[in-house]
């Protein structure tokens, strides 16, 4: 089941969980309890966008804790989190992990987004805290493709695709960071990209394949014509990150500031509700990746982010020390990327089985 189906699910539980009850009124100021929130305050869920916003979290998040927060309060007969506690929560926990059976990733998730709503939007203290159980995350190894798997499944991308997936190779990007990528940031000069505001809300910089420039030069220059366009029909002014586009009001309309890849089509900002080109889905390289594995005849279950995990293991395998890769992926800690030493010793495939031994 996807995650979305699961997501689904489970607000369809919540739902009927709070419809079946009908001896409680809704909480004042939830959506569709039909009384407002005193004083003409933000309701429940506006409060939790409000201050998603004054921390600078995405809009992935901000729908993330929202949607895990309307929940909570659904599989709860509405009542309001302030009347709920520990109980409510590990047992909303539970009914994710055993009666929709969601990844320890995803309930890690929602706990996280509960435990917002509690200390930054009630401004709770919890000293039940410590007592709710986390989720175990079981520990795998990365997927990892050989060169000659990385090679086939490349050369069955296409155009946009193509280069996009080759970023994931080449530099090691995950997958937003290289859909989020702008112009401005691609550094033919010193052959490497700068990126910006990479998890954990760090920049670094990466290599610039060099066979990739010629590629990138060419998206490049399409992405100026495609603005001039939008700018000609008023549309040319593309998203910019936190307040910038207060302190640099014109900046939005620079080339430089536009997206390497960007959308088809205009849309609108869920936000601001300006109507401006945004960047290309990231489902469409995705989608693009499995067919090419599929089509390369890979069993492996390759993803985007496999190519990132070969990235780092490749460049181990060839010499590099580990402390150069960590700097290269943006992790915080030597810990995560020792996940890829496996290699250092050819691993189980660098060891003779005794079944081959004369």
């Amino acid at each position: 089941m996807s995650y979305r189906a699961k997501s689904e699910a489970v607000t369809s539980a919540a739902g009927d969980s709070g419809a079946s009850s009908g001896a409680q009124r809704p909480a004042a100021g939830f959506p569709g309890s039909g009384s407002p929130a005193p004083n003409g305050s933000p309701n429940l869920l506006d409060q939790i966008r409000i201050r998603c916003r004054a921390k600078h979290y995405s809009i992935r998040t901000e729908r993330a804790y929202v949607g895990w927060a309307r929940r909570f309060i659904l599989a709860n007969d509405r009542r309001h989190p302030r009347d709920l506690g520990l109980a409510e929560i590990e047992a909303f926990l539970s009914a994710l992990a055993v009666r929709h059976d969601v990844a320890a990733s995803t309930q890690n998730q929602a706990l996280a987004a509960l435990l917002f709503l509690y200390r930054e939007v009630l401004g709770l203290e919890m000293p039940w805290v410590g007592s709710v159980t986390r989720a175990k995350r079981p520990k795998r190894l990365p997927v990892v493709l050989t060169h000659a798997e990385v090679r086939a499944l490349l050369a069955l991308l296409d155009g946009q695709a193509a280069l996009m997936g080759s970023l994931l190779y080449g530099a090691g990007m995950r997958l937003m960071e290289a859909v989020r990528l702008r112009v401005k940031d691609v550094d033919f000069g010193r052959h490497e990209i700068l990126v910006r505001n990479g998890k954990g809300g760090k920049d670094r910089r990466v290599p610039l394949p060099r066979r990739l420039e010629a590629g990138l030069q060419a998206q490049i220059e399409r992405v100026r014509v495609l603005h001039a366009r939008d700018l000609a029909t008023g549309h040319g002014e593309v998203w910019l990150p936190h307040a910038l586009s207060r302190k640099y009001p014109t900046a939005g309309r620079e080339s430089g500031w536009q997206w390497v890849f960007p959308a088809s089509r205009l849309s609108v900002d869920p936000r601001s509700g300006t109507r401006r080109r945004h960047h290309v889905d990231e489902a469409v390289l995705q989608r693009a990746v499995k067919a090419a594995r599929v089509a390369a005849g890979i069993d492996k279950p390759a993803t985007c982010h496999t190519l990132r995990h070969s990235f780092a293991t490749h460049l181990l395998e060839s010499g590099h020390d580990i402390r150069t890769v960590q700097e290269l992926l943006g992790h915080k800690d030597v810990a995560t990327t020792q996940i890829y030493t496996h290699v250092l010793g050819r691993g189980a495939g660098g060891v003779l089985s005794p079944l081959d031994r004369d």
